[in-house]
């Protein structure tokens, strides 16, 4: 057996989520053109101040490979299903889905709406049961396939005020597991990753500051920075290509033998109690 095979060549990507202009789904999408995937990317908002489709289009296009970009929301199947057709109908089979759309939401139980508990459910786990439901017929077809889920180490770790995005996580984390059961017979693998602290527009929220990162003070941002350091044995926070680079391994055949599993990113934060 020959060196692990991380290429991605001749593969055709879906990131969803993908727009962030730090965020994690753009970093992915990069990552897999480098490796030599044509990358489509989806996300609710097309343009805003720091997130833009046109752009992580171009900047997949710079690098020599094929790629749209689809607004749409993942929470609605009429939506999916467009973005997955649409996809197939401009550049062919999907031969990978990385359901990477996701957000936190905030609510302790007893002040939590329906409202903000469905939107949070419905973007992160119903969206990647969906995304997955929409591409699975044609890998099934054509026996091959690769569905890596983000799911979060706030699926292991219950933290206070996050009611629905632990659940929805760790709703995920077995959502893998059953569609690696049902999908391994044709040849589909499904796997997650479970990031930890990240410098991303999404992550910089973590401490409820009720500030958006942009007027985060520095001394905020210091507080943030002593809270995550201090629980991670790596002593520093994640950069999201080191969460696209746990993507490629689990989207590339160097894990052609890996299915149902979740791995933690982390800096080794959960070693302690996984172990």
């Amino acid at each position: 057996m020959g060196s692990p095979n991380l290429s991605l060549e001749g593969k055709l990507a879906v990131v969803t989520g993908a727009a962030g202009k730090n965020g994690m789904g753009a970093a992915i999408a990069r990552l897999f053109a480098q490796a030599g995937a044509d990358v489509a990317i989806s996300d609710i908002i097309a343009e805003g101040d720091d997130r833009n489709i046109d752009r992580v289009v171009k900047e997949i296009q710079a690098l020599g490979r094929r790629s749209i970009g689809i607004q749409g929301d993942v929470s609605r199947k009429a939506d999916v299903e467009g973005m997955v057709a649409q996809v197939i109908d401009e550049l062919g089979p999907i031969d990978i889905l990385v359901n990477n759309a996701g957000i936190l939401g905030k609510g302790i139980l007893n002040d939590m709406q329906e409202d903000d508990w469905d939107r949070v459910l419905d973007t992160n786990l119903k969206g990647s049961y969906l995304c997955a439901q929409a591409v699975a017929p044609g890998m099934m077809e054509r026996k091959q396939g690769a569905i890596v889920n983000v799911a979060s180490i706030n699926a292991h770790e219950a933290v206070p005020g996050r009611v629905g995005y632990c659940t929805s996580k760790a709703g995920i984390t077995m959502l893998t597991r059953v569609l690696a059961l049902d999908l391994g017979r044709y040849n589909i693998r499904v796997n997650a990753i479970s990031p930890g602290a990240m410098r991303t527009d999404m992550g910089q929220h973590k401490l409820d500051t009720g500030k958006e990162p942009a007027a985060m003070s520095d001394a905020a941002r210091e507080r943030m920075d002593a809270y995550f350091t201090g629980k991670i044995p790596l002593g520093r926070m994640a950069d999201p290509r080191e969460m696209a680079s746990a993507a490629l391994f689990l989207a590339s055949d160097a894990a052609s033998y890996i299915s149902g599993v979740t791995l933690p990113v982390d800096g080794g934060w959960t070693a302690g109690w996984l172990s």
